[in-house]
């Protein structure tokens, strides 16, 4: 393509601002016999369309301009439909006449060009046009046009998975990975990744014969046809050692590649067959380790945001082989001009390969990094001191010596940073350094954060007896107690408790004091329950206090390798993809989208609870198609057979969980139908119901389409068409359901400290109307518990205990109808609903209180655990939950009040 703009001024003067009736001018241009001023003309139509104008209005004058042999005009006119083929599909349709004879021009560039602006061109009506031509490109003499195609086939794929599988495009793919053009070769590769990642399914087959087109390709093709290729390496499993050894061989020279995304990938591929190759070949292993640190390294070099991804990947590495590095740790010591994003990774390795060999090199780094002025930086190094002394025992005491000549600077946040590392070290090595308390209590006033502040009264807790004056210590912070964080408060309390049960002389009336302001004037309900569940153990059973309070505790682990393994390998086989940057697996924050669906999704607009669409929802006569529900005529009077079934909504047979229906949408919106829906689970199967009232609509309804929008918790209609049996006509009601399946594709991102919303947003299609409205319906969370959510007695006990206090709901469910305090009524209520009763005991020193306990599981894996507390002749009960899905907290606390209200 020529360079745009081989004017004196530059393409910079098509970006100035236009002045009045400009397009009128910019259409007369258009249509000049000049081919310099119609050049000028549709660059300056792309200038306005880049900064956002709106050009469409020019659409058929700058069509006219494609019939040109001149490329660059082409081009510049090709980019155009590209980009207002989605509002323009019916214009679109008069350029495909041009696409055709293009792809067939003599000249390559321009044979390509055409297949290129094809597969860009989303539209469905095209799809058809474009297979002959892209049938022909991909069988081309030109490699350039053939590389082309291969694209154009992911693309096409994507708009209709059925026609490429149909006119045999996938086999065609599969040939081009035998192609003699390198380029070719990774593009095709290029297409069957997308493919196989689009549709979910293995189109690559990588045989014997195909793996060795692809090793002799990875040599001659380009920097991002290597990462192609390496990529569906890495998904192929060799049959034995020998094969991955061969492999890797070939894939080995990769590591030396100026480009980091080449030389990740070929790291990628090595680590996958590592694993494969076995203990018999540690020799090999052996060697492969120390070819790989010096790539590793190289990357470090580069810009701070490659040296940042790198450094990401290479956390991983090493906590999956930490022998690849493990002499390396100089290169990972922070640079004076690093970015903090890079300094606060590289802190994280140097911690994973710390040593015993190298521990005085690394805490003279750290203890350097200390006096930097980044306070999170210096935070995160006092830190990293506290953990390389947690997971090195023998070098523990070097650390401390570290941290207390840290402290002895007085500098607030280092002083504090390292009062909260010393308590992980008291936790992991209990009795053996207790004699540098003393220091720590001489700076007790420069503590103010609540986390410094915590740790410190913990370990004046836990240590009282060895502390002379550690009740005056602890009356201290008492004078604020009301002022301070619950982190510190709920401290306070414990460690007055502790200091009471060593010393229940001195300290009486400082616990008194506590457990008074903990039960009679905290909102807290966490600190409120642990005050008095001290003040019975106390008043009841001193001994049992004892026990509970001042018992041993677990020593804690070394956290350096804290990924479980299970997601190491997921992470390791996504190297040099997003995955191992956040650190998460695919799905945990890619929705996937299936090969067919529209990309463009509606916005949600979570505030309201329906829709607003204007006249085209509204009015009866509403004809537009805005559902796109995959091609359903209007003149689909039969059901098809997945949705046969669906003819009407299944009476409530006794012993069947209920649907609690609400009224959605009224006539007005609807084009005058009225409809009541709800959720309920049947036989293993979560529906939606829908009660329909034929209020004003003339016209009989015999079917509706249904889709869904993004929603909380994934649900997806398993058939878009909903059958009235027998069809509606005006004053007539009936009752109709669709079965939802449960799909990541379908989950809508919660914001971060948020709760899940109820709120399903639906859109509904009258399929004799054609007429598209929309409504929002609260899920009732019971609908989603599966009946597998039972669980041992054993497993419930350890999994409450595991589950953080701040993940704790509560409330008291008041009124309730007699059933729903009696214990076994409600048990037997719970289990229709797939709640399951896990066991019942009666409180201690409270007569005619008992307490229940029951546990659920969603179909999306989510468990909750829940504590009921009844008490005899009152007609309420408190519920507890407990979930570390924290988000879906509220929503199952509120199922499991409905039920006990209903």
């Amino acid at each position: 393509m020529a360079p745009l703009g081989g004017g004196k001024e530059g393409d910079s003067r098509f970006f100035t601002t236009q002045k009045k009736g400009e397009m009128h001018e910019l259409r007369m241009e258009l249509h000049s016999t000049d081919r310099a001023v119609k050049v000028d003309a549709v660059k300056k139509v792309i200038a306005s369309m880049t900064v956002g104008k709106d050009v469409s209005m020019l659409f058929t004058d700058v069509l006219n301009c494609v019939q040109t042999g001149n490329i660059e005009l082409k081009k510049l006119v090709y980019l155009y439909l590209i980009n207002y083929a989605k509002t323009q599909p019916e214009l679109t349709l008069l350029a495909v006449n041009t696409f055709v004879k293009d792809a067939s021009d003599p000249n390559p560039l321009i044979r390509a060009l055409a297949v290129r602006t094809m597969g860009c061109i989303r539209v469905d009506r095209i799809t058809e046009y474009c297979c002959e031509p892209l049938s022909r490109a991909i069988r081309d003499d030109d490699p350039y046009v053939r590389k082309t195609a291969a694209v154009c086939v992911a693309k096409l794929y994507d708009i209709a998975p059925d026609l490429v599988v149909e006119r045999g495009f996938l086999e065609i793919l599969h040939d081009l990975i035998s192609d003699s053009n390198p380029s070719v070769v990774a593009n095709g590769v290029a297409a069957l990744s997308e493919i196989a990642e689009t549709s979910g399914k293995d189109v690559m087959r990588i045989s014997a014969s195909v793996l060795q087109k692809l090793l002799a390709a990875l040599n001659e093709c380009t920097e991002w046809g290597q990462v192609f290729i390496l990529d569906s390496l890495a998904k192929y499993t060799p049959a034995d050692g020998r094969e991955a050894e061969t492999i890797i061989e070939r894939v080995t020279p990769r590591l030396q590649h100026a480009n980091s995304a080449v030389v990740m990938s070929a790291v990628k591929v090595i680590l996958s067959y590592m694993e494969l190759m076995g203990s018999a070949n540690s020799d090999s292993i052996r060697h492969l380790t120390r070819k790989l640190a010096p790539p590793l390294v190289t990357l470090l070099n580069s810009e701070p945001e490659i040296q940042y991804v790198a450094l990401r990947n290479i956390n991983l590495i090493v906590q999956k082989r930490p022998h690849i590095l493990e002499n390396e740790i100089k290169v990972f010591f922070c640079k004076y001009n690093d970015p903090i994003y890079v300094k606060m990774e590289k802190l994280e390795i140097i911690i994973k390969l710390v040593s015993e060999k190298n521990i005085d090199q690394v805490l003279l780094e750290l203890k350097e990094y200390a006096t930097e002025v980044d306070v999170d930086f210096v935070r995160k190094a006092v830190s990293a001191i506290g953990r390389c002394a947690v997971k090195l025992e023998r070098a523990a005491e070097r650390c401390i010596g570290v941290l207390l000549e840290l402290i002895q600077t007085k500098v607030n946040y280092v002083v504090q940073e390292s009062v909260i590392v010393i308590k992980d070290i008291f936790r992991r090595y209990p009795n053996r350094y207790e004699s540098i308390i003393a220091t720590l209590c001489d700076n007790l006033d420069t503590l103010d954060e609540p986390l410094a502040k915590a740790s410190m009264i913990w370990i004046i807790g836990e240590y009282a007896e060895r502390i002379d004056n550690a009740d005056e210590l602890l009356d201290t912070f008492l004078e604020t107690f009301e002022e301070e964080d619950p982190a510190v408060q709920l401290q306070l309390l414990t460690a007055t408790v502790k200091c009471f049960l060593k010393d229940p002389e001195d300290t009486q009336d400082m616990v008194q004091r506590v457990l008074d302001m903990a039960t009679e004037e905290s909102d807290n309900p966490d600190l409120r329950d642990r005050g008095f569940i001290y003040w019975r153990l106390l008043s009841t059973d001193p001994e049992a206090a004892k026990m509970v309070v001042l018992g041993d505790k677990p020593v804690i682990e070394d956290d350096t390798f804290r990924l479980d393994p299970a997601l190491l390998n997921v992470l390791i086989s996504q190297i040099a993809t997003l995955s191992s940057v956040y650190h998460k697996p695919p799905e945990a924050f890619v929705v996937r989208r299936g090969a067919g669906e529209d990309k463009e999704e509606e916005e949600d607009e979570d505030d309201e609870e329906e829709y607003d669409v204007g006249d085209s929802a509204g009015g009866a006569g509403g004809g537009v198609d805005l559902l796109d529900m995959g091609g359903m005529s209007l003149n689909n009077k039969g059901p098809p057979a997945a949705a046969a079934g669906a003819a009407a909504a299944a009476p409530v047979g006794k012993g069947e969980p209920k649907a609690p229906m609400s009224r959605v949408c009224g006539p007005e919106k609807s084009g005058g139908l009225e409809i009541m829906a709800g959720f309920r689970q049947l036989k293993k199967k979560i529906r939606m119901e829908m009660q329909v009232n034929n209020i004003s609509s003339t016209q009989e309804i015999a079917s509706l389409a249904i889709q869904l929008n993004k929603n909380s918790f994934g649900l997806n209609p398993s058939s878009q068409q909903m059958i009235l049996n027998p069809p509606l006509g005006q004053g007539q009601s009936g009752s109709t359901h669709v079965e939802l399946t449960t799909t990541p594709n379908m989950l809508a991102p919660i914001p971060a400290g948020q709760p899940a919303s109820p709120q399903v947003q639906v859109a509904i299609k009258n399929m004799q109307s054609g007429n598209v409205f929309y409504f929002a319906v609260n899920f009732n969370f019971e609908a989603l518990f599966s009946p597998e959510g039972t669980m041992e007695r054993s497993v419930f006990i350890e999994s409450w205990k595991s589950i953080d206090d701040r993940n704790e709901l509560y409330s008291t469910v008041s009124d309730l109808p007699r059933e729903s305090v009696d214990i076994e009524a409600v048990i037997q209520k719970f289990k229709m609903y797939h709640v399951f009763f896990i066991a019942r005991r009666p409180v201690p020193n409270a007569e005619g209180q008992e307490v229940v306990y029951f546990s659920m599981r969603t179909y999306t894996g989510m468990e909750f655990l829940a504590e009921l507390t009844f008490k005899q002749g009152v007609n309420a009960c408190k519920v507890c939950l407990k979930t570390e899905n924290s988000a879906y907290g509220l929503l199952a606390k509120t199922a499991l009040e409905s039920l006990l209200r209903n």
